[in-house]
């Protein structure tokens, strides 16, 4: 996925309020910015780390600016999670996922129990539809991208969905997208979230299936690079 206009290179002052920051642009002006991520950006919203912003001019925005990419000197990280789904749309049609080449067709945004939705719905094969949710992971501990960086009863509520999807004849899947380049394997981050890390096992254990892959993140587009293998501490 390219991003649409060159991101604009600035250095963050501070997260507040969940959904905003504060950077310095080149230029020395400070400015306001829409951070679309509800995690806690462990160790990726320090004072003084380099980011890029994309810029919007929409008069509808209180905020033109939004928060894409910071800079851990390690990898480039996307902190965006609204554009996760995009990212993995644009690997379902260019077929990148080999586990997911069983499923040739998707739909987005699709209806499942009542009012909820999940991601994706993948079909057009013999095997049976897949319901597929994403997951976007940012946070790194050495070598192992970890999810969640913050309690999360929603993703704890997706896996149950997925499980039950099973139980309806479904396949289901998790999928967790790793917008960075410098890991090479994930794990649960059962310390954050232990009631998470339970959740994802037992819905392994029901027949939902787990899939981590990492992204090549560059200040110009994140394409999605290759499956990581996954690893639960204890087990």
């Amino acid at each position: 996925m390219r991003f649409p206009q060159p991101l604009l290179a600035a250095t963050l002052q501070r997260r507040y309020k969940r959904f905003l920051v504060d950077c310095i642009l080149a230029d020395g002006n400070e400015v306001t910015c829409h951070c679309a991520n509800t995690g806690a950006m462990t160790g990726l919203n320090l004072p003084g780390m380099p980011v890029l912003l994309s810029f919007h001019d929409q008069k509808s925005r209180q905020f033109p600016f939004s928060l894409e990419l910071v800079d851990d000197h390690s990898s480039w990280v996307g902190v965006n999670t609204s554009l996760a789904n995009q990212v993995v749309a644009e690997a379902l049609t260019l077929r990148t996922i080999e586990p997911l080449h069983p499923w040739p067709t998707w739909r987005r945004e699709v209806p499942f129990l009542d009012k909820n939705r999940l991601d994706f719905l993948l079909t057009g094969s013999d095997k049976k539809n897949c319901f597929l949710e994403v997951k976007s992971v940012t946070l790194r501990t050495g070598r192992s991208a970890r999810f969640p960086d913050a309690i999360t009863q929603r993703g704890v509520r997706h896996l149950h969905a997925l499980s039950i999807a099973v139980d309806q004849g479904f396949e289901a899947m998790i999928l967790y997208l790793v917008q960075r380049d410098d890991c090479t394997h994930f794990s649960p981050a059962a310390d954050i979230d232990p009631l998470y890390a339970d959740a994802l096992r037992r819905a392994i254990a029901h027949g939902v299936q787990a899939l981590s892959v990492s992204c090549r993140v560059t200040p110009e587009e994140i394409t999605v690079s290759d499956v990581l293998p996954m690893e639960f501490p204890g087990s």
